[in-house]
C-alpha cells in the first residue's frame, strides 16, 4: 500500500493528513496556522507534523511517497511557488523546495480549491464520472474542473474564479474592489448579506427574533430559518440558486461537465439551494444539455482538501 501526506493550509488553520492511495485518511492534525510568525515558521512546523503523522502510523518513509499541498490564491503548480496568499501574507514563495528540502520527499502545490474539487472528483461526489465541475461555496466563490482525473488550470493557472464573474442588476461591492460579482450573492457571506439587507429594508423574519444584532447573521442560519419555515429565508436561497444557476448556464456549454459537485458551507443549506439550481439551468440551458449531468452536494466536505491532495501527490509522482 503507499501512502502520501495531504495538507490543505487555511488562513486560521492547517490540517495534515496521511493518506492511502484508496483516498481513506489514516491520521490526521489540525492546528492553528500562526499566519503571522512568517512562511517559514509555518513550513517548518508542517514538516514536523508530517514526521510524526508517519511515526505515529508505524508505517516506513518509503511507504509515503510525496506530500501534496493546498494553499489559498495564485499558485504555479509546475515551479512550486505560493505567487500571492493574501490571508497568509505570502507572495513569491517557494512552497514547495523549501518542504521538500525539510522532510525529504518530492512535495507538488495547488490552489486550495482545485484540491478540494480534485478530491470530490476522484475519491467524493465525482467518483465515476469523466468530467466534473466542481464549486464551492464558501467565504468566497470558486471552482475547478477535472476531465478524465486530470485538472483543466488555463493561462497562468487561475481557471476557475467564477465568484468574479459580473452578474446584470446585482449591485453589492465585492472584495475585489468590484460591484456586482457573482460571490456577493452566491457565497457564505453573499447569503447572510442578503437576507440582513432585507430585514433592513422591512421584510418580517424569524432571523430578526434570532438576532437582534442583525450583523451575527450567518448562511447556516439562514438555512435553519429556511427549514423552520421562514419565507424570507426560504426566498433568499431560492433567489441565490437561481443566481448562481445564471452563470452555471454559461460554464455548462463551455465545459459540458457530466457532473456538477457543489461544496463548501454554503452548500449545507440543500436542496433549499439545489432546487432552484436545477430549475432554473432547465429554463435557461439549450435542451441538448438538459439531463445530460448530475448535480451533487459534496461527499467529503472537510477532509476533500487533504483527500485531494495527497492523490494528486501520487498522481504527479506517477509521471
Amino acid at each position: 500500500m503507499r501512502y502520501a501526506i495531504g495538507v490543505d493550509v487555511g488562513g486560521t488553520n492547517i490540517v495534515c493528513g496521511l493518506v492511502d492511495e484508496d483516498g481513506n485518511i489514516v491520521v490526521q492534525r489540525k492546528y492553528p496556522t500562526a499566519a503571522n510568525e512568517g512562511p517559514q515558521a509555518i513550513l517548518v512546523k508542517i514538516g514536523k507534523t508530517i514526521e510524526q503523522l508517519i511515526e505515529e502510523t508505524g508505517i516506513s518513509r518509503e511507504q509515503c511517497i510525496a506530500v501534496g499541498m493546498g494553499i489559498p490564491g495564485l499558485v504555479d503548480p509546475v515551479q512550486g511557488v505560493s505567487m500571492r496568499a493574501v490571508n497568509l501574507n505570502w507572495r513569491d514563495i517557494p512552497v514547495a523546495s523549501r518542504l521538500s528540502e525539510l522532510i525529504g520527499k518530492p512535495v507538488y502545490i495547488d490552489n486550495d480549491v482545485r484540491m478540494y474539487v480534485y478530491g470530490e472528483a476522484v475519491a467524493g461526489a465525482g467518483r465515476g464520472y469523466d468530467y466534473v465541475y466542481g464549486v464551492t461555496i464558501g467565504t468566497g466563490l470558486a471552482s475547478a474542473f477535472v476531465q478524465h482525473g486530470s485538472l483543466h488550470y488555463g493561462h497562468r493557472y487561475i481557471s476557475g474564479e467564477i465568484g468574479h464573474v459580473p452578474i446584470e442588476h446585482v449591485d453589492f461591492p465585492c472584495n475585489c474592489g468590484r460591484i456586482g460579482c457573482l460571490e456577493t450573492i452566491v457565497s457564505a457571506t453573499g447569503i447572510a448579506r442578503q437576507a440582513r439587507d432585507r430585514i433592513a429594508k422591512g421584510e418580517s423574519s424569524l432571523l430578526q427574533e434570532w438576532f437582534p444584532n442583525p450583523a451575527d447573521i450567518s448562511a447556516s442560519a439562514v438555512s435553519k430559518a429556511s427549514d423552520d419555515g421562514d419565507v424570507m429565508a426560504q426566498d433568499v436561497l431560492a433567489q441565490t440558486g437561481k443566481t448562481f444557476a445564471r452563470a452555471l448556464a454559461w460554464a455548462v456549454p463551455l465545459l459540458s461537465p457530466d457532473a456538477i459537485v457543489i461544496g463548501g458551507g454554503g452548500a449545507l443549506a440543500g436542496e433549499a439551494l439545489f432546487t432552484p439550481i436545477r430549475q432554473e439551468l432547465d429554463r435557461l440551458l439549450l435542451q441538448d444539455y438538459i439531463g445530460q449531468f448530475v448535480i451533487k452536494p459534496a461527499e467529503l466536505n472537510d477532509h476533500a482538501g487533504i483527500i485531494g491532495s495527497a492523490l494528486w501527490a501520487l498522481k504527479c509522482s506517477d509521471v
